[in-house]
């Protein structure tokens, strides 16, 4: 791999159908191991359940608060500064409970493919 600068694009946001917005900051073949995503859920939404196979995912949250159920766990109330980190496999979702978009980082390890989302909520 090789040292590098990956510029913001903010204009390049869009809506995932978890429930969430997304802006991939870092997320390429280049770079295999890790990958870095900035998620925003609107005040009152809550993201779908769902899993990701053979990935780690950690959440950083940067701005609002929220609730936070992963795997077995107690509902959990999240903010600015709190640190998730969800194992491969285990089902999860967070609620934005407060006033403004609740803003967190989305580290994955390996990286972010969307062929290891699993949906818990499909009807298919």
């Amino acid at each position: 791999m090789k040292t590098r600068l990956i510029a913001s694009s903010p204009d390049s946001e869009y809506y995932f159908e978890e429930g969430c917005f997304i802006t991939e900051l870092s997320n390429s073949n280049e770079d295999p191991a890790v990958s870095i995503a900035q998620a925003r859920v609107l005040p009152g939404e809550t993201t779908r359940w769902h899993k990701l196979i053979d990935t780690v995912e950690r959440y950083v949250i940067v701005s609002g608060v929220g609730t936070l159920e992963v795997g077995d766990l107690p509902a959990t109330k999240v903010g600015a500064g709190d640190t998730v980190v969800i194992a491969a496999g285990d089902r999860q979702r967070i609620y934005n409970h407060g006033e403004m978009d609740l803003v967190f980082l989305a580290i994955c390890s390996p990286r972010f493919r969307t062929g290891n989302y699993v949906d818990l909520e499909s009807t298919d």
